[in-house]
């Protein structure tokens, strides 16, 4: 059901212009069940909307399909925040749609020239840059900066004028976001989280973009590449 698009018969309010329960009305036989719909809109009568997460309670003793209206994205620490009106306790919750920020960190040295930070993730097989799952309330740098201070140990600084996105499906219809911006180490000694990371390299950009085994990856790398060697060459 997860992605699946559905008519949805509004019936109560959990949470106002906020949170409502209804009904799949689309295939009554196969798919009639009660449904919570997220919105920041009134709705009445029959929404056309888009399943973007399934909640299950602890032991999956009670499952309930998610849903908010078509082309309304949310993620799943605001999904997680709104399913607290309900009274039911979702423990696990798969969601459509999942957003995450990070950056690619470097450093500046006379002998060693600019390079770049890469980490291998817990039972990872690619290279990549520090990011993690954005939490309620947080902006894209704020997430940023903790990822990079929770997985690395490092405070950066972050270059304006530069944030890189990238979207793929990991699996099935799931949709994942990398917001990916461009830092500054302020140190060079990285403490590793051993519960997310398992190995890190300060590499050339080059060895770096021969490292990197996502294209997605390859063509932010680009972009830093445009950024720090064509900028420093036009000056």
């Amino acid at each position: 059901m997860l992605g699946k698009n559905v008519k949805i018969d509004i019936f109560g309010t959990l949470a106002e212009n906020s949170l409502y329960s209804g009904f799949i009305i689309d295939n009554p036989r196969a798919d009639m069940r009660q449904v919570y719909v997220m919105t920041n809109h009134r709705l009445s009568g029959t929404q056309e909307c888009t399943v973007i997460a399934i909640a299950s309670s602890q032991n999956r003793s009670q499952t309930r399909l998610v849903a908010a209206p078509l082309n309304e994205i949310y993620y799943e620490p605001e999904i997680r925040s709104r399913l607290l009106t309900t009274s039911v306790r979702f423990e696990r919750i798969i969601c459509m749609y999942e957003k995450s920020c990070g950056a690619v960190i470097y450093r500046t040295t006379h002998k060693d020239g600019i390079k770049i930070l890469l980490v291998k993730n817990h039972n990872g097989k690619c290279w990549t840059f520090p990011k993690g799952h954005i939490e309620k309330n947080e902006s894209e740098k704020q997430t940023a900066l903790r990822e990079i201070k929770e997985e690395t140990g490092l405070t950066v600084t972050i270059e304006p004028n530069f944030r890189q996105t990238s979207i793929y499906r990991p699996f099935g219809k799931i949709k994942k976001q990398v917001v990916f911006f461009l830092a500054k180490a302020n140190e060079s000694a990285v403490n590793l989280q051993p519960s997310e990371i398992d190995y890190y390299l300060w590499v050339t950009i080059d060895e770096a973009m021969k490292l990197c085994s996502h294209e997605n990856d390859t063509k932010i790398l680009i972009e830093v590449k445009k950024r720090l060697f064509d900028h420093a060459n036009a000056h």
